[in-house]
């Protein structure tokens, strides 16, 4: 067995003891692995053995690589999104993980209706408000919906967050229970591009506790390929 299939062996044993415990379906957790800096051959590796989702942090990785996916590959762009870099991305992505301003949402919107499609997106939120952290307020999300509320060619499919770096998991529960009582309000808030559906949290040190307090997606890159070089 390899190192990539033993490890994602793991993430998955890890994933069903989360959803065990929390007493939910291990199939409504999405795994997305976050390929950042890994060649085509170890991209390609992952998604043999069932993993359709991958996640780019750069557009410039996503242009590289891109190509080199198979048809039945999904790329997830969750990195921060200069607007000047969406349209070079905007017919190679299914789903946009951090829109932070409406300025983003708004160039989103544009290049979509050029390729004429409805882009999904989530709205970041900076969950712990960490200066170097990007995404919106918690407080602000309200406002935000109402703002891009108008927008035709976006379809707000949930929230993400990235929270704190910290040695024990356990020190992120209380954001990610936060974040999974933002995400229910806000399913309240349905407009004609606004359908709730998705919670994105939770990386290679703290996925298990993210999906005990409602993750639908998580995002694991050295959980996977291992420490990066």
């Amino acid at each position: 067995m390899s190192t990539i299939a033993g490890n994602l062996e793991n993430v998955y044993a890890n994933m069903r003891a989360a959803c065990e415990k929390s007493n939910r379906n291990f199939f409504d957790v999405k795994l997305v692995g976050v390929t950042k800096t890994q060649p085509a051959d170890r991209i390609n590796e992952l998604t043999n053995l069932g993993v359709k989702d991958i996640g780019e942090n750069r557009v410039q990785e996503i242009l590289e690589k891109y190509e080199e996916f198979g048809p039945s590959v999904v790329c997830h762009m969750i990195g921060h999104l200069q607007t000047n870099k969406v349209k070079s991305i905007i017919d190679k992505v299914s789903l946009i993980h951090s829109v932070d301003s409406y300025r983003l949402a708004k160039e989103i919107d544009k290049q979509a209706k050029i390729h004429k499609k409805i882009m999904e997106i989530l709205i970041e939120i900076n969950i712990a408000e960490e200066e170097s952290k990007y995404g919106i307020k918690p407080a602000e999300l309200s406002d935000f919906l109402k703002e891009i509320a108008s927008l035709q060619n976006i379809m707000v499919k949930g929230l993400m967050c990235m929270a704190p770096i910290v040695e024990k998991p356990e020190e992120n529960r209380l954001y990610f229970r936060n974040m999974r009582r933002m995400f229910v309000d806000s399913k309240g808030f349905r407009t004609n591009n606004i359908n709730m559906q998705f919670l994105s949290m939770g990386m290679t040190n703290d996925y298990g506790v993210a999906i005990e307090e409602g993750a639908d997606i998580i995002r694991v890159g050295t959980g996977i390929f291992g420490p990066r070089s």
